[in-house]
């Protein structure tokens, strides 16, 4: 099946089926045709390499590409100029989003009849056209902070009838104050700390919306309410993961370039389970907001042994940690080296979670104010800042 209105119809079907599409956003998802904002050349990731697919290639295989419901469609990479040989890439750098979290964050949303949006990361433009048709093009503003997917985006926007939509080129940290205030601020991009323009030029009442992550954990929604004071507070409300905002970008770690002096390591044993604290999601998500700047690495052994390790790396304090899981133990072997004592952290961080109650992700609350953004978990009277104070609201 090719054809773009009965893809469109199944991709909606998928959607309502699995209970991500809110009733309100069905007719714009129908109305809305995605491949029409799918560049002709998108790219697949091969191992490690990121390579191009051309349209032509296989029309068909593309046009089930830009209608599959839980899939993204990798647009750009390495901020246009691929670095790989033959226009390989090796970082993806903008991509059309599933379309049930594009329709999650919209129900996240809370949009009403009458109100102006502010989008953050307008990409392909796919979502600042939903929110167009849902409110009418001139009450959405999108800001793209890549000129080049700015200009395919208006295009594509204005070819769809979506013309009036005012697409900025310029950088989302700092919102768009000429159009402000807006009763919805929307980004499409994951931040760790919640630029304040964007609780600044947000109504009293109104809501921010946007992807929340750490270095060791990319992967909430958090939706946030602007209180007459200015302050916004909020929780997550659901589970994503995005692209950082570039303003925001955490450089990968990469254990090649992080892991040295593997012989002058500081070695310990630990009965905590490595698994406690990389396979749960609401452990992970206290251990990010405790233990800033450090990332993991799970590497599998090639064999079917069931063993593996895992790497914490910091690469701003050339930090380092591994533990190694084998079937069968409950003493685990530590290794860590740097000014940093990573998994020693890691381990505080976890026994705090657990202590405090084992907080869920829905249990945390988020204050954003002018002079920084602070995390509290609901159960626990500490408060946790998280990244330092907040970007300014202007320029």
């Amino acid at each position: 099946m090719t054809d773009p209105a009965l893809l469109r119809s199944r991709m909606v079907d998928e959607l309502t089926a699995g209970g991500f599409l809110d009733p309100g956003w069905r007719e714009a998802f129908l109305a809305v045709p995605r491949h029409a904002f799918i560049p002709d050349v998108v790219w697949q990731e091969q191992r490690r390499d990121v390579v191009p697919f051309q349209r032509a290639e296989d029309p068909s295989r593309w046009m089930q590409l830009a209608y599959a419901s839980r899939e993204f469609v990798i647009t750009q990479v390495d901020d246009g100029n691929p670095v790989g040989p033959g226009l390989i890439g090796d970082a993806i750098s903008s991509s059309a989003s599933q379309p049930n979290v594009v329709a999650l964050m919209l129900a996240a949303l809370a949009v009403e009849p009458g109100m102006t949006v502010c989008e953050i990361g307008t990409g392909t433009g796919y979502n600042a056209a939903l929110l167009a048709q849902r409110l009418g093009a001139d009450h959405v503003t999108t800001i793209e902070i890549d000129p080049e997917i700015a200009t395919r985006a208006r295009a594509a926007l204005s070819t769809n009838g979506f013309g009036n939509v005012t697409v900025i080129t310029g950088d989302g940290a700092y919102g768009y104050p000429p159009r402000a205030p807006y009763d919805r601020v929307l980004a499409t991009a994951a931040v760790a700390r919640v630029p304040y323009a964007w609780v600044a030029q947000t109504r009293p009442g109104g809501r921010v919306v946007t992807p929340w992550g750490t270095a060791y954990l990319n992967g909430a929604l958090l939706s946030l309410t602007v209180g007459e004071d200015g302050t916004a507070t909020g929780r997550l409300v659901g589970n994503v993961a995005f692209m950082w905002l570039r303003a925001q970008r955490i450089p990968l770690a990469w254990i090649r370039d992080c892991v040295y002096d593997e012989d002058k390591a500081q070695v310990s044993h630990t009965g905590l389970h490595p698994g406690c604290v990389t396979g749960d999601y609401h452990a992970a998500l206290a251990i990010g907001v405790l233990v800033p700047g450090c990332e993991y690495r799970l590497c599998r052994a090639q064999d079917s042994s069931g063993e593996y390790t895992v790497w914490f790396l910091d690469s701003h304090t050339q930090s380092w940690a591994s533990i190694d899981y084998m079937p069968g133990t409950d003493t685990y072997e530590v290794n860590q080296l740097g000014p940093r004592r990573l998994w020693d952290e890691v381990e505080a961080a976890y026994t705090w979670w657990k202590q405090a109650g084992s907080p869920t992700a829905d249990q945390w609350r988020f204050t954003v104010t002018p002079q920084g953004q602070q995390v509290s978990a609901a159960e626990d009277d500490d408060v946790v800042p998280v990244w330092g104070p907040t970007p300014a609201a202007s320029h």
